[in-house]
């Protein structure tokens, strides 16, 4: 939690819920502003040696009396606000609570555990189809991977069939080529000390991990081999059983499929600590389950006695300046749903690159409030842009690059090299509305602003994809 005091005609505090990168972003940017300032849950030496205004409480809260605009921590302690800011972001939807054979993968404890776990595993099995499901698949080595989606293909949250197949492919090829280098400011951790984790702080959840949480980790299995996955398409899990429990039951479970071709169904002859029943009636073992099926808005700690508007999604609802239904609360990154009039080539997703925006934008927005000032919507929230990696390959989505709410009558242009790129544009009625560029296409900036400017690109027609025509020289 952070608190930002405010010279005496002003008095009161900025304080900001939460140690992720929504909050570490909302308590620099207010910090600027500000005079006085304090923050929940992050390693505080790094955040008060760069901003003497900031002054850390590690305590989790345990009450928000918004009436009082008072906030009640952990340790006992009462903070009262001027302005408060909401960034606690999000927790894992896991598919079974309290069984020790599921791990979720949120923060950079789970990701140490699942790493430890992963040394003396043979076999694992992950659920979900999000981001940290694909990082995953691609990642580890050495281990038998089973992959249960709940759709028809993979990543369909960032990709359509076309593009998933296009990766699908490098995931069945031998993984030997050298990583690409990363060009963004890395954000990580502080070494925490253990000791640290009393038993009040050890259910505590960490903050999401950023876009290059795998990096440094040694995500490798007992085997030798490099990469061995199987993918079991449209279906969830039924049922999850305990070694007992599994042999009381009779049934019998499915051994790794070793090739693509028709083998004969036989029986897994390995006992496994854990199985698990899916929707399709196969049954597989495992010696552990990884949960990667997304996140719910962490909103439970800030419920009681106070009546917030909330999302379908469970979010706490915000206008356009991240304000929440509550008078002097904002709320900003995985924990709000944005409910103002989106641009036409913009969505809400729960990603990283948005929990930073968020954050700088509500406290430019707590700021200017507080001076009687106003200020007009941050620029980031005109287009939709995420630039991520996924199986080594470069991977920029921008716009409705789903065709996310276009209706009909869109049409699509494509343009892959098998192993190289895959390139695919959405557009309406002549204009631009959304992009997929994998690999290194080089064209993230022009179709940046032929998105935004909506020009009239009727006349183009399939040249607009040309490899041969340099696009730069027609729209820069």
């Amino acid at each position: 939690m952070m608190e930002a005091a405010r010279p005496p005609s002003t008095a009161g505090k900025f304080v900001v819920v939460g140690g992720g990168i929504a909050g570490v972003t909302c308590a620099e940017q207010v910090s600027k502003v500000l005079e006085e300032f304090d923050v929940e849950e992050q390693p505080n030496t790094m955040l008060e040696n760069r901003f003497p205004n900031i002054k850390v409480i590690e305590s989790g809260v345990k009450q928000l009396k918004s009436k009082e605009h008072c906030i009640l921590t952990g340790d006992g302690s009462q903070h009262v606000y001027k302005k408060l800011c909401l960034c606690a972001g999000a927790k894992p939807k896991l598919i079974c609570e309290g069984n020790p054979y599921v791990l979720g993968i949120r923060d950079t404890d789970s990701a140490q555990e699942f790493q430890k776990q992963l040394t003396k595993a043979k076999r694992i099995m992950i659920i979900g189809n999000g981001g940290i499901a694909l990082e995953l698949v691609y990642e580890i080595e050495g281990c038998e991977v089973i992959w249960a989606i709940k759709d028809k293909a993979i990543g369909n949250t960032f990709f359509d069939a076309g593009a998933a197949e296009f990766l699908t492919s490098k995931l069945i090829a031998e993984k030997a080529e050298a990583k690409i280098a990363h060009k963004r400011t890395r954000y990580t951790t502080e070494g925490r000390k253990k000791e640290r984790q009393t038993k009040g702080s050890a259910g505590n959840m960490g903050s999401a991990l950023g876009p290059d949480w795998h990096e440094g980790l040694n995500l490798k299995g007992t085997k030798e081999f490099s990469r061995k996955i199987h993918i079991e398409t449209m279906c969830e899990v039924k049922k999850i059983y305990l070694q007992e429990e599994f042999r009381i039951s009779r049934k019998k479970s499915l051994p790794f499929p070793r090739d693509h071709h028709n083998q004969p169904v036989t029986t897994d002859k390995e006992v496994w600590p854990v199985y698990v029943e899916l929707t399709s009636e196969k049954i597989y073992g495992c010696d552990f389950i990884v949960s990667a099926t997304g996140v719910t808005p962490n909103i439970e700690p800030f419920l009681c006695g106070n009546n917030f508007d909330l999302g379908e999604d469970g979010g706490l609802k915000v206008d356009d300046h991240m304000h929440t239904s509550l008078s002097d609360i904002y709320a900003a990154g995985d924990i709000c749903t944005a409910s103002w009039q989106p641009s036409p080539v913009w969505q809400q997703m729960r990603l990283w690159t948005q929990a930073r925006q968020m954050g700088w934008y509500a406290a430019k927005c707590m700021a200017a409030a507080a001076l009687g000032q106003s200020t007009d919507m941050d620029f980031s929230f005109e287009l939709f842009a995420h630039v991520t990696k996924f199986f080594n390959y470069k991977v920029v989505l921008l716009g409705k690059y789903n065709a996310q709410g276009l209706g009909s009558d869109h049409e699509l242009m494509l343009r892959c090299t098998k192993g190289q790129e895959y390139v695919k544009v959405v557009m309406q009625n002549g204009r631009m509305m959304g992009a997929v560029l994998i690999g290194e296409t080089d064209l993230e900036e022009t179709f940046e602003n032929l998105i935004l400017n909506q020009m009239d690109l009727s006349s183009y027609g399939e040249d607009l994809l040309d490899p041969n025509i340099d696009l730069e020289d027609y729209f820069d």
